[in-house]
Parts: structure tokens; sequence; C-alpha cells
């Protein structure tokens, strides 16, 4: 394992600790912001998970191996030519040799390699809108029901069939907890989501909660926590959604596509309201880890 993942010394000690720790992605960084935005979401979500108690481990592909804990030079080099990495797709990469951004569902399988339970990010990837036509599900989805794991997002990524996407992860036993609200956020907007499975209103009950579903031999575990200022894009995203469905835009393609045409067309709020949650989702992913580590 060593040839194939390569673990931060940080990372290392606070895994022989028992501390708490929180996986963050990189295709924020490479797809998510144009550069350097992207390093700078990256290190100011690493900088919310230290601030709270816990250590990140940002995690991406380079140089022939898995990497669990990037440093800061090693961030700058996720640029937008960098593969998109779902769980499918780390092997090939590190194989390969390419530079990879991991999305959420390759970032947990990752993560779980190293033995990290807790995430944050943006917005959990799900089932696109259409479905079956086109019949396109997000890899996500199946990691979280076969890995031990909780993540804090808020919500769903915006583009997708928010309400599908909550009952196939009931369908597959992955418990919704709202924090501190009774509906799964919509990401941009706090309110308007189908119900949760449960509300929480602290990180230490959250983490009793996920401590009490993995010991009944439960997985994945999102908790939807809403931003803290809402915009109301969906008239937008419904426009750019059928925009990129006329152009023939699928799969990994979509999001990218999205999410820079949304942030053109709001005259970058979405972009600022997108990098204040995922950097306060970080925050909170690691006030859950800390609470659970003290169990």
């Amino acid at each position: 394992m060593e040839q194939l993942i390569r673990i931060g010394e940080e990372v290392e000690l606070a895994l022989a600790d028992g501390r708490g720790m929180v996986a963050l992605e990189t295709t924020l960084v490479a797809h998510g912001f144009p550069a350097p935005s992207g390093v700078e979401v990256g290190l100011a979500s690493e900088a919310a998970v230290r601030d709270a108690g816990a250590i990140p481990a940002t995690i991406g592909v380079l140089d022939g191996r898995v990497v669990v804990g990037l440093t800061a030079a090693e961030l700058e080099r996720f640029t937008p030519d960098a593969r998109k990495l779902g769980p499918r797709d780390l092997a090939a990469c590190a194989v390969q040799g390419a530079v990879g951004a991991t999305t959420v569902g390759g970032t947990l399988v990752a993560a779980a390699a190293a033995g990290i339970r807790f995430m944050g990010t943006g917005g959990l990837g799900g089932v696109h809108r259409g479905f079956p036509t086109p019949p396109d599900v997000s890899a996500d989805l199946g990691v979280c029901a076969r890995i031990t794991t909780l993540i804090a997002s808020s919500g769903v990524k915006s583009l997708l069939d928010v309400p599908a996407t909550a009952e196939l992860l009931e369908t597959l036993g992955v418990p919704v907890l709202g924090y501190r609200v009774d509906t799964l956020p919509l990401f941009y907007a706090a309110g308007g989501g189908p119900p949760v499975s449960a509300r929480v209103e602290d990180p230490k009950e959250a983490a009793r909660i996920a401590d009490a579903h993995w010991r009944l031999g439960g997985h994945g575990i999102l908790v939807g926590r809403p931003p803290d200022e809402s915009l109301d894009v969906t008239g937008l995203i419904d426009e750019i959604v059928a925009e990129a469905d006329e152009r023939g835009i699928v799969g990994q393609a979509v999001t990218p596509y999205v999410l820079a045409e949304l942030h053109d067309r709001s005259d970058g709020e979405t972009r600022r309201v997108n990098r204040d949650l995922i950097v306060a989702n970080a925050g909170l992913a690691a006030e859950i880890a800390v609470a659970h580590a003290a169990l």
C-alpha cells in the first residue's frame, strides 16, 4: 500500500494519536473555482478544520500515488487540466502518473483506506435531472452506501434532482441529518428541500448518532448544514442545465460547466456563497470529528 498511497506526516501522526480528522477533496480546487481561487478555498477549508481542533487531510493523486494530506505547494499543481477522479478513476490515474483531483466519492474511498471517517464539502452528488434520460447518478451515492463515513455539506448539488436524490439516499440506508434545520438545504438556499430523516442541534449529538449508526452496521451519513446566506438562483440553474443538455454536455463535465456559467451570470455572487459554505462545512465536519474522537 505504501507504493500506492502516501500519507502526509501530520496526518500519520494524527491517525496514530486518534485525533479528529477531516478529509477534503481537490475537485473544488481544480474545477470548482478559477485559479488561483481554488487553492485559496482549499487552504481556507484546511484552516477552518484546524480552528475547530481537527487535522485536515486534503486528498488527490500526484506522481503515481494517492496522497492523503497534500501540502500547500502540492495544492497548486491541481489546475483545471487535472483529471476529475471518481472512485473508478483513482487506480488508473495513479498507475498512469497523471494529476488527479478527487470528487466526493473519490475522496471518500482514499480517506477510508487511510482510516479517516469525516469529510467536509460543498454539495453531494446525486440523481441528475431528467433521469433516466440521461441515466446519470453520481458515484457519490454508492460510496455513501458502502463506506463508513460522515459528510458535512449544504445538501446535494443544486443542479441535481434533489427530491429523487433524497429518496435514493433513503433506499440506500443513508441517514440525512439536518443541522438545526428540518429540511435538506438546497445548496445556495437554506430552505425548500425535502424533509431530513432527523434534526440535530450540535456537533456532539451528530457524533453520537454517527457512532450509534456505525455500531449498528450502517455506513454513510449526510449532515446538511444550511448556508449562512441564501440565494434564490433556481431559475438561473434551470436555464443553464437546459443549455448543457442542448449542447450534449453529460457525465462529469456537467457540474464544472454549470458552476462556471452560474458564477458568471450571477456576477460572482454564487461563487462567493459557494466559497463561504464550503469553508463552513469543513469547520462543521471538524467539530463533529473532534466530538466523535472524545466519545
